[in-house]
């Protein structure tokens, strides 16, 4: 089910699900641990005698407050006759949860309304030795177990700190969760509980009829009791609960608009969903440096794992869309964790864990009786590509002298080593897929971009003689690129050649990472030879369906839906699509040039859902969400073609005016 109301500061992520119950909680990095381990905290209402659960009879819409981390959540039950409106937020600041509720009555009659709040935690995602109680000090429920607390509160117009409670056994002796408790409107208030537990807590509100009533519910996170008790005792004082609302309403707007930005007339739909996927990506990387690649605890069903690590290329693709975007503490930290993990040879590993340490993988030390380096090559050549960029952006010299030695310099001599020495081509390593052992396009092209990045680095603080290794390395992979992997017989480039004793064996099956060849900066896009790869992708790999938008490759298996290869050769991916905009915008000779460009970014802003998040694919039929979400990777490809378009278009409108305004002799 999509996660698409999340909210963070780095270190909390929380997450809704489609139906608007808590599943996600992130402490105390994005990404590590889930301490709910994706199952449902619920959210009930009674009134008036009368119960339902908010995945039960509720209309629902699920936004955010503009330009914000704060959501704007409209519930309406017409049995109960209740209209709720809720915004929930992880303060920019403190570890803290914050869901404010209105309520109005829908019947011109005074209701007596009992929100309950439902809490199940796994902490450390595991629920053996978990402690839940009602601590009299505070007012408030607290679970625990070692360095990880949760205090929750409450607060009405006349009450402030929990009344009504309920702690209890979950998943034992036959019990289902003490949230059930709840469902006659009374709650047992027994004082504590250890093992698997869950809890419960109410907030009663008086809704008169022609006006509303409002409460706060919070949870305080920390890592003993004496830093949640804290963190509570600044909630209780001087209304500070009911000021969280406006005060992250203006952060997150100074946040998301670090610069200004003319967007030249782009439709407002993707403006919108432009500083929605800012906000998106901010969830979901850690303030340890991760980025991570999503945080969608339900793909557990499907692998037994999670999206919930640090991937280096996904990072790197995303650091480039803050830096372009004008985030530059975020993105350092991130080229920090790379130099802080990147092994002594040089390269960067299959994936990481948010706290650094080497994450789960299923590439092979051994392959073929033979040991081999189970790595992605273009994860370290990207990162090298991604900092380059960064540097040319903010000009941070000192940061920039203080990873030089261990990530720079060791990540390119890498790159040049790892080679064939016959061939020159980088040797064999994954795909970006993940899914297969060769020498690909996509990464044979990082490795150049990476390679030229590393050498103008090196021009950059005067390390000329590693300059000229890099660059004539970099020129010498470009060359046999062109040699190898170019098939004269279908006039196209190849997706992967596989080493044989006399050359390769070319894979000329059609995928759309295949863009690479200009992305980094390696070929003109408008060689004829990038044109014609350009052109198979489109033909090729576009859905002939009325969804549209662009496969990954040929018959592409993952979440498949149709054996209707022909038309449907994979789902469509949002990075895909915008890989081809991309390739539009870079090749546009005009203004007018950028048309398909600017109907693909509202091809990806139509299939957003309501509240902005963005999937990994969608349906080629329905448009429905298809695998996680949101994708972090899909949001930033979309903030990088945005930015793209704009600069393209302001370059072109230059050259426009400029051959406007020259005199003929």
């Amino acid at each position: 089910m999509p996660r698409d109301l999340p909210i963070g500061n780095g270190n909390v992520l929380v997450n809704f699900d489609g139906q608007y119950q808590i599943r996600d909680i992130y402490f105390p990095r994005v990404g590590q641990d889930n301490q709910t381990v994706g199952r449902v905290n619920h959210l009930g209402f009674w009134v008036d005698g009368q119960f339902s659960w908010i995945n039960e009879d509720w209309h629902i819409e699920k936004r955010y407050l503009k330009e914000s981390l704060v959501t704007d959540v409209l519930l309406r039950n017409d049995r109960l006759h209740i209209e709720v409106r809720m915004h929930d937020l992880v303060d920019a600041q403190d570890n803290i949860l914050l869901r404010e509720v209105h309520i109005k009555s829908l019947d011109g009659k005074d209701h007596l309304v009992r929100v309950f709040f439902h809490q199940d935690f796994s902490i450390s995602e595991n629920e053996v030795g978990d402690t839940a109680f009602y601590d009299p000090r505070t007012l408030s429920v607290i679970h625990y177990k070692k360095n990880r607390w949760f205090l929750i509160s409450t607060k009405t117009p006349l009450k402030c700190g929990v009344t009504d409670w309920s702690v209890g056994k979950k998943g034992v002796d036959g019990l289902e969760g003490t949230y059930k408790d709840a469902e006659d409107g009374k709650l047992g208030g027994n004082p504590i509980v250890q093992g698997s537990v869950d809890s419960v807590v109410g907030l009663n509100l008086s809704v008169p009829a022609n006006g509303e009533a409002c409460g706060h519910y919070w949870m305080c996170m920390g890592r003993n009791y004496e830093e949640v008790k804290a963190l509570n005792d600044e909630m209780i004082k001087e209304e500070h609960a009911e000021r969280m609302v406006p005060r992250n309403q203006n952060y997150w707007k100074l946040w998301v608009n670090p610069e200004h930005i003319d967007f030249h007339g782009l439709p407002p739909k993707v403006t919108e969903l432009f500083k929605r996927s800012l906000l998106t990506i901010r969830t979901q990387v850690d303030n340890g440096g991760a980025i991570i690649a999503a945080n969608d605890h339900d793909i557990t069903q499907f692998a037994r794992d999670t999206y919930s690590y640090m991937w280096p290329r996904d990072g790197a693709l995303v650091a480039y869309a803050m830096t372009k975007a004008g985030h530059r503490d975020l993105t350092q930290r991130f080229f920090k964790f790379c130099s802080d993990v990147i092994k002594e040879d040089g390269y960067l590993l299959h994936k990481y864990n948010p706290d650094r340490s080497v994450a789960s993988s299923w590439h092979p030390w051994l392959k073929d009786g033979k040991e081999v380096l189970p790595i992605q090559e273009d994860e370290t050549a990207l990162v090298i590509w991604s900092l380059w960029h960064h540097f040319k952006k903010f000009r941070n010299i000192e940061f920039i002298r203080s990873v030089a030695d261990n990530l720079i310099f060791k990540a390119a001599d890498f790159l040049c080593n790892y080679r064939d020495e016959e061939t020159k081509l980088p040797h064999p390593s994954y795909d970006l897929w993940e899914e297969r052992w060769g020498v690909h396009l996509f990464t044979v092209c990082s490795v150049i971009g990476g390679l030229n990045a590393a050498a103008n680095f090196c021009q950059a603080i005067g390390e000329l003689t590693k300059a000229h290794r890099y660059q004539a390395v970099a020129d010498e992979i470009q060359e046999a690129m062109v040699e190898h992997m170019w098939s004269k017989e279908h006039k196209r480039f190849c997706r992967m050649a596989t080493r044989t004793e006399s050359g390769y064996n070319l894979d000329m099956n059609i995928d759309a990472a295949m863009y690479a060849l200009f992305a980094f900066g390696n070929m003109s896009p408008h060689d004829s030879k990038v044109a014609a790869t350009m052109k198979a992708i489109k033909d090729r790999l576009w859905i002939k369906t009325e969804v549209g938008g662009l496969a990954r490759y040929e018959n592409d298996y993952y979440h498949q839906i149709s054996q209707d290869v022909e038309n449907v050769p994979g789902n469509p991916w949002f990075i895909c699509t915008m890989w081809l905009a991309q390739y539009d915008i870079a090749a546009a000779r005009s203004p007018e040039d950028l048309k398909d460009a600017v109907k693909m970014m509202e091809w990806v802003a139509n299939r957003a859902l309501m509240s902005g998040v963005l999937a990994e694919q969608v349906h080629p039929y329905s448009n429905e969400p298809l695998s996680v979400s949101p994708l972090t990777w899909s949001h930033a490809t979309f903030v990088t073609c945005v930015l793209e378009y704009l600069d393209r278009k302001k370059q072109l409108m230059s050259e426009n005016v400029f051959a406007q305004t020259i005199i003929p002799v």
